[in-house]
């Protein structure tokens, strides 16, 4: 019979120990949740800084293959099919040079800006991040290719 006693007072927690535990949880997600939350726009940072490695690959390949990058007019569409205006690419790559056969938007849903020839090097390309504006600070500054490492 003190079994079954002690057994039956050691089920459960008191109201007590809950409310501790609450308390706890409570401190700990007002300490991360501020955190986390800005983690989506750092990631987004990082796509655009990738996508415009991968954009600044495929316009390389693009050089070795026709001598020179597309002009400012060609645009980076010059990489998904054969430029018809300006200086056209005599051996342009049958199927283009980005994957998916298109140009990316930037992850707030803009286009990337391609400037050739570019005020900082053979070209510029750059995000101008969630603002879509050129300039900015935090992280409303743009992302550009002469800043990556």
């Amino acid at each position: 019979m003190q079994n079954k006693r002690r057994l039956m007072s050691q089920q459960g927690f008191t109201l007590i120990e809950l409310m501790v535990v609450i308390v706890i949880l409570g401190i700990l997600a007002t300490m991360i949740v501020p955190r986390v939350m800005d983690r989506p726009e750092e990631a987004r940072r990082t796509k655009a800084a990738i996508d415009i490695q991968a954009i600044e690959q495929a316009l390389k390949l693009y050089k070795l293959d026709n001598g020179q990058y597309p002009s400012t007019e060609q645009g980076l569409q010059a990489l998904v099919e054969a430029p018809s205006v300006g200086r056209l690419a005599k051996k342009w790559r049958k199927g283009g040079y980005l994957d998916k056969g298109k140009v990316p938007k930037d992850p707030w849903d803009y286009e990337y800006v391609y400037i050739s020839p570019g005020l900082h090097s053979d070209f510029d390309l750059m995000s101008y991040g969630p603002d879509g504006e050129p300039g900015g600070e935090d992280m409303d500054a743009d992302i550009n290719n002469w800043e990556l490492e």
